[in-house]
């Protein structure tokens, strides 16, 4: 198959010897979008407006911090917060008395306008344009590239987090028997894998046998690291 832009992103990811490919297509696109927010882009006025009634997760907002632009940081801090204490100035005078500070229900008033606020993120949704067209293309691969369907049934396996989405996305996109070979050799390889991180964990816990003191670590000293991209990813 001719390589793409999005094709040769999933490939270099399937390339590398890795427990997730999908958390390391991820974390490319998450890397690229934090240097991008701290990049010339934060002095551009459509970004800005973005980052400003966006904001950052608590994931992201230390990312961007650590990208060491301290005058970048603080211009984008400095704006996102002139915008959130003008929201909540809006809620409290719009009616003069306060009142929709005041509103109940969980959709309703300034506690309504911060739940959105939290659930917001300029780098999030940044990645989250680009990650779902990965997860089109792994699949649209594994249909029509035998090299890279070979690839991916011999790949280390994925973690749960990233074994759903493609699960989910097959199941939209997929039908009759691509769709059973699909779910079929994708549970296969995420369970084979999985047991092997398993099985790695449960010999570093027999390691501190003293019975086993004098034994070979086999793959287990880094079975823990291992362990927590399997189970939560991204690590």
């Amino acid at each position: 198959m001719k390589e793409k832009i999005y094709t040769i992103a999933v490939n270099d990811a399937f390339n590398q010897d890795c427990e997730c490919p999908i958390c390391s297509m991820y974390t490319k696109l998450e890397n690229d979008a934090v240097e991008y927010s701290m990049g010339p882009s934060y002095m551009e006025d459509d970004i800005r407006e973005q980052t400003d009634k966006k904001g950052f997760c608590k994931r992201h907002i230390k990312q961007v911090y650590d990208m060491n632009n301290r005058l970048g940081f603080a211009l984008v801090m400095k704006t996102h917060m002139d915008r959130v204490i003008k929201e909540v100035e809006q809620y409290s005078s719009d009616t003069g008395s306060g009142k929709k500070l005041l509103k109940k229900g969980k959709e309703a008033g300034v506690c309504g306008y911060i739940d959105d606020l939290e659930k917001s993120c300029f780098i999030c949704d940044r990645i989250n344009q680009t990650f779902d067209r990965y997860i089109d293309t792994v699949i649209y691969m594994y249909r029509h590239d035998n090299e890279f369907k070979k690839k991916y049934e011999g790949c280390k396996g994925f973690c749960t987090s990233h074994y759903k989405s493609l699960m989910r996305k097959a199941s939209n996109t997929l039908s009759g028997n691509e769709y059973e070979d699909f779910v079929k050799i994708t549970t296969d390889v995420y369970l084979e894998n999985m047991k092997r991180v398993r099985d790695d964990v449960e010999w570093f816990i027999d390691k501190f046998d003293h019975r086993n003191a004098n034994e070979p670590w086999k793959n287990a000293k880094d079975s823990l690291p291992r362990a927590i991209t399997k189970n939560n990813s991204l690590l």
